[in-house]
């Protein structure tokens, strides 16, 4: 619970892309402001500093910390006031106590700062390690999306292979993003072009990248091109379109492996990363999901409504006897 008793207003702000509605209620409950607000610095500091001079302390609270929420709560640290925020599922129960059904940010922001005036139980604090999982959930969403881009130019790279020679992509295809095939498939991007590279020049290219599996891969790659003697229409095509391919998916792989670094730099620093990594299957990446959508969890009043909200405890519905 946050201490609000040295709290002079309470500013509740509906945060949005390019401006917030803003509204200050004081602690006998009076609207100090109540109007839209451009979602930048300068704006910011100009409020923050017109409700200090004319208040005292101003208590900044946000319906989301991350994200469109960042701007308001930096600047506010800055300028020495305190913050916390109102978390979403809390505030759309605390929204059926007032009055008026319609959702509109004016009302939204007036409930965020009366609910912090009325009801400071409500609030969470801010802190390192809100800031740790606001972090994560940046790069661990953009981890998603490259994690999407690799399933895209793999399965391209998948049906182009079948369509020219299905042998030799049974071979690489299971091995498709193992950095030796990329670096294989970079340099040389139709059958023809494999086989006329030969044997000694294959294992010389691939050792570097695939020290115990160099030899037997091209043995197997060589046995896959002797099973098809013909050239399939578009294999000319195919040679210009595979090496791009492999050089865009190596490209995304390394920059998941950078990212995957900062994540665990990240979830080392919580203190639950021991915990949730001692966990059989949860790994650096499903242990910073993990922290994204539940935090510490002190959210949740036991264990049970924490699987509950998991889907992991389903619940019997019977009715009579």
């Amino acid at each position: 619970m946050i201490d609000t008793g040295d709290i002079d207003v309470f500013l509740g702000l509906d945060v949005g892309k390019g401006e917030h509605h803003a509204t200050a209620v004081t602690p006998a409950g009076k609207k100090a402001f109540d109007k839209r607000l451009p979602n930048t610095e300068p704006k910011l500091r100009e409020l923050f500093a017109k409700l200090k001079a004319k208040h005292g302390t101003v208590l900044v609270v946000v319906d989301q910390p991350a994200s469109i929420g960042a701007l308001p709560l930096a600047v506010a640290r800055d300028m020495g006031c305190p913050v916390a925020y109102l978390p979403g599922l809390t505030m759309r129960r605390i929204a059926d106590l007032y009055p008026g059904e319609a959702k509109t940010d004016a009302r939204d922001a007036f409930i965020i700062a009366d609910a912090a005036r009325a009801m400071p139980h409500t609030l969470r604090a801010i802190d390192g390690e809100d800031e740790t999982i606001a972090e994560l959930e940046m790069i661990v969403g953009f981890d998603d999306d490259l994690a999407g881009e690799a399933t895209r130019v793999a399965n391209r790279l998948h049906g182009l292979m079948t369509q020219i020679h299905p042998s030799l992509e049974r071979v690489l295809g299971p091995r498709l993003q193992h950095p030796a095939v990329l670096t294989l498939l970079e340099r040389f991007g139709s059958p023809a072009q494999i086989r006329k590279a030969g044997r000694r020049r294959l294992v010389t290219l691939l050792r570097p990248k695939a020290p115990r599996m160099a030899e037997r891969l091209v043995e197997e790659i060589f046995a896959a091109l002797d099973e098809q003697t013909v050239t399939v229409p578009g294999t000319e095509a195919a040679a210009l379109i595979v090496p791009s391919l492999a050089g865009s998916l190596t490209a995304v792989l390394d920059q998941r492996k950078l990212l995957a670094g900062r994540i665990e730099e990240l979830l080392e620093v919580h203190p639950l990363s021991k915990v949730l990594t001692s966990m059989p299957g949860v790994g650096v990446r499903t242990g910073a999901r993990i922290l994204i959508e539940v935090g510490d969890g002190s959210t949740f009043p036991t264990a049970g409504h924490l699987a509950a909200y998991a889907g992991l405890a389903p619940a019997t519905r019977s009715s009579g006897s």
